[in-house]
């Protein structure tokens, strides 16, 4: 067994193996990265898509750059700034800016990618999540996640138990996230070369 599912019941044969993927967290990212190119390249961008797309994707993109900069992986619990709105605002971001590249695309196909992509990846991921930062935080973990919801808000309340703020040092340390957004913003611009022009 994987350390991800080391504390569930074991499985044998193809099943087992499935579950090791969708719990293997090096292929949902490598994976989630390659779609942001991928949707990009084989793209058929029309100007309305692309612009509603993009702008979606931006708003996805700022959100994991918000998030990142408040977490500290297994360290600490992050309750403050997207954290008091969901428990997983990094996964909400990734949400969001896939709906985004989806439209930005102007085909149907990614949306079939994508919807089996999120659905193959994110509920283990989101499981294995919970359990961890239940048993490093215990109860400060239950209190906060029965306040907090898992991917969409409830509400823009803001209210937390801790008094921080936004750090670029985390979020560089933890994700390479300015990284990230780059490499984002450049796809966004890949596709807007795609864009028929007026005439077209």
């Amino acid at each position: 067994m994987g350390r991800r599912t080391s504390d569930l019941p074991e499985l044998t044969g193809v099943a087992h193996f499935i579950r090791e993927i969708r719990y293997n967290e090096f292929s949902r990212q490598a994976i989630g990265i390659a779609l942001i190119a991928v949707f990009s390249t084989w793209a058929a961008p029309r100007a309305g898509l692309f612009w509603l797309g993009a702008t979606i994707a931006l708003a996805g993109i700022l959100f994991r750059l918000w998030a990142s900069g408040f977490v500290m992986k297994n360290k600490e619990l992050a309750t403050t700034g997207p954290y008091a709105l969901v428990r997983h605002p990094l996964y909400t971001g990734n949400i969001v800016m896939l709906i985004g590249y989806c439209l930005a695309n102007g085909q149907v196909w990614p949306w079939l990618v994508g919807a089996f992509f999120l659905w193959l990846w994110y509920p283990p991921a989101i499981s294995y999540e919970d359990r961890k930062l239940h048993g490093i935080f215990g109860d400060s973990w239950l209190a906060w996640s029965s306040r907090t919801p898992a991917l969409i808000p409830r509400s823009l309340s803001f209210a937390s138990d801790a008094d921080t703020s936004w750090s670029f040092a985390k979020s560089m340390k933890q994700n390479w996230e300015p990284v990230i957004v780059v490499y984002s913003l450049f796809w966004l611009w890949w596709l807007w070369m795609q864009v028929p022009g007026p005439s077209a």
